[in-house]
């Protein structure tokens, strides 16, 4: 299912955006702050933010900046400022759309539906991994937590992107060593993987003795806690 975030304080707007776009097959979710707008993408993924620029708390053009600098969801701003400069300014900002107000929902469900099919067309790139203070781009190996880079090596980088592309599911130590050693997993001591693990909770855990993420199954395996 998809699920989108409209980030308007306008009431009414926003009532009406959520009624056109929801379906079976659509979640669409109401904020009407900034404040708020981080508080759900710090906790949930998106698959479109639609944006108002004068929002109580501050400005949407800096806010759609402020998502791309950690995340590839597509925004589409939506604003009575018409200008030319204004449209220049949300497009140079990163959003892949810009709609004035007032528009016809009709349009707007063509216009959501269109950007949301470019994304698909790209679907089987990897994306970053972004949740609270992380952000994991495995495909050019950038790793942060808030925003400072952390280092990693390839078995720790392994480690990671199969932990969390299965993130609050349980996985069996058989099936990690598997995946991280692949041809010699046989050969591998299992104390190479809880060597591995230790070292990872160091670099992204702020207590590493007190895990956060990477939770321990006893006689098991290992769970990345994702924040639903």
């Amino acid at each position: 299912m998809k699920r989108l975030l409209v980030i308007e304080d306008d009431e009414a707007l926003s009532r009406g955006i959520a009624l056109a776009l929801s379906n079976p097959q659509r979640r669409v979710e109401r904020v009407s702050s900034l404040a708020a707008a981080r508080d759900s993408l710090m906790h949930h993924r998106y698959d479109l933010l639609l944006l108002d620029v004068n929002l109580p708390d501050g400005d949407g053009f800096s806010f759609c900046r402020e998502v791309r600098q950690t995340q590839r969801v597509p925004v589409i701003v939506l604003t009575a400022r018409s200008l030319e400069i204004d449209i220049v300014t949300g497009l140079d900002y990163g959003a892949d759309d810009y709609i004035t107000k007032p528009f016809s929902l009709m349009v707007l469900r063509a216009r959501v539906d269109a950007v949301l099919r470019r994304y698909e067309e790209t679907a089987g790139q990897p994306l970053p991994y972004t949740r609270g203070a992380f952000f994991f781009d495995f495909d050019s190996m950038v790793f942060k937590k808030d925003n400072e880079l952390i280092e990693l090596s390839k078995t720790e980088q392994k480690l990671l992107k199969y932990l969390v592309a299965n993130e609050n599911q349980v996985l069996q130590r058989e099936t990690l060593i598997e995946k991280i050693w692949s041809v010699d997993s046989e050969f591998v001591d299992e104390n190479a993987l809880s060597v591995t693990v230790k070292r990872l909770r160091q670099k992204i855990e702020d207590s590493p003795t007190r895990p956060q993420f990477i939770k321990t199954v006893y006689g098991i395996g290992y769970r990345w806690e994702g924040r639903l």
